[in-house]
């Protein structure tokens, strides 16, 4: 294994298209992935590939002129823009004799350096460790059976296994350390379900100013800087709506293209405030060109935790920078949609407090829901959230006058997996409007 100097890290990155050529935009996000993680660029190598080569990724004539520019540029890392094999690593740092990270170990480096809760540092090491225990070997290669020589098989392979184990030990306790938080911010979310607080979540592609637009709106300090994943531990804040009424909103880690697997699945419990929310923020960066695609970038991350189907509004932020109003735009119901805003400014702020309050207070429902035998755990848990202001008995069910927002009603409705309820409506909550029962 290639030894890490201590500092000053001078970085080649190389630019990998397979089947078609090298976008601008992703050179200049992965360039930018670069530099957050303290890296000085000194070169950069396209490689446009019709096929991958199993060995190295890229072919021998281009493994060739990376060597050539790793010594004309004395660079200590190379980086690449695309996944590499534990095998594809080695052999490229075998033949350039110059250490190479992917697109994931770069990730993982920057999320390393910016955790500072307990919570992200416990989140961050577990990535790590899962992603270095397909590579371990790499430290081991003097080791390894295949170098044969009496006194070395048997201790490399010896080595190599209580390695493997040693990791396999403390992912094992990272995992139950991470259960624990996650309890316990579910104890959280469940204290601020039974006070009928609304939860909003600010998602969306890193670096589109979401912690800016945090502290614009609840008045609270949060780490905002212009660089990609400024933010990675998740801050709960209240937010004060028009007409006195107040919503929780979480600042979340940032989404970006082919965000590794590992760090969405050691970072659920950070994400589980996406998906526990009532109703998302979906921060875009109205400045920039490929927002469309960042937005369909969000929505696959959103697809992969099972947020998909929470409500967005679109705030399109930074309006500083383009020629656009501040403004609400909504859909054939009516509906805010979309708000396009300045968090640096301040500008059209007020108008996403309206359409916060608009859409979560907008769907208070107090009523009577009839259920059976089959919603024994949804009566349960509508009790657990202080829902239920009266009960009576109805056939072999329940009769219950519940009073709750209705995305926590329909939640908590999709999550008993039992048919439907009946929800019985009057004049007095004719406003209902909800597909999760017939009237």
């Amino acid at each position: 294994m290639l030894e890490r100097p201590p500092s000053g890290e001078r970085a080649l990155l190389v630019h990998v298209g397979v089947g078609a050529g090298v976008e601008e935009p992703d050179v200049q996000e992965f360039d930018q992935l670069a530099r957050s993680a303290g890296v000085q660029v000194v070169a950069s190598l396209y490689a446009s590939l019709r096929h991958v080569e199993p060995r190295t990724l890229i072919g021998s004539g281009k493994v060739a002129e990376l060597g050539m520019a790793v010594a004309a540029h004395a660079a200590d890392v190379v980086l690449f823009d695309h996944p590499l094999s534990p095998s594809q690593e080695r052999n490229l740092e075998r033949a350039i004799g110059c250490r190479v990270l992917d697109r994931s170990a770069l990730i993982l480096d920057i999320f390393a350096q910016r955790a500072r809760s307990f919570e992200g540092q416990l989140q961050v090491e577990l990535a790590q460790l899962e992603h270095l225990a397909t590579r371990l070997v790499r430290g081991w290669t003097h080791l390894e059976r295949q170098k044969g020589g009496i006194g070395l098989r048997g201790p490399g392979e010896t080595q190599l296994e209580t390695d493997r184990r040693l990791i396999a030990r403390r992912i094992r306790r990272l995992h139950e350390r991470l259960e624990k938080v996650s309890r316990q911010r579910e104890q959280g979310r469940r204290s601020r379900v039974r006070a009928a607080v609304p939860t909003v979540a600010l998602i969306g592609y890193t670096n589109a100013g979401k912690s800016t637009l945090f502290t614009a709106l609840t008045k609270a300090p949060a780490y905002a800087a212009d660089q990609l994943f400024a933010t990675l531990d998740p801050t709960v804040r209240r937010v004060s709506l028009p007409g006195g009424e107040t919503v929780v909103a979480a600042d979340t880690v940032g989404f970006i293209r082919a965000l590794p697997h590992e760090l969405i699945a050691a970072f659920r419990a950070t994400l589980q405030e996406a998906r526990e929310a009532d109703l998302l923020l979906h921060v875009i960066d109205a400045a920039d060109p490929q927002r469309a695609q960042r937005k369909d970038d969000v929505a696959r991350v959103l697809a992969e935790i099972g947020a998909a189907e929470i409500p967005q509004i679109e705030v399109y932020n930074k309006l500083d920078l383009t020629d656009e109003p501040a403004r609400v735009e909504r859909d054939a119901d009516g509906r805010a949609t979309r708000v396009w805003v300045s968090a640096q400014s301040g500008r059209g702020l007020e108008l996403l407090r309206e359409a916060l309050a608009e859409r979560l207070h907008g769907s208070q429902f107090h009523g009577e829901i009839e259920l059976g035998p089959e919603h024994a755990r949804l009566r349960a848990r509508l009790y657990e959230v202080g829902a239920v202001r009266s009960e009576r008995p109805q056939g072999a069910g329940w009769m219950l006058e519940v009073a709750v927002d209705l995305p926590v009603l329909e939640r908590l409705c999709a999550a008993d997996g039992s048919p439907p309820p009946r929800i019985a409506c009057s004049d007095r909550h004719a406003f209902l409007q909800s597909p999760i029962g017939a009237a």
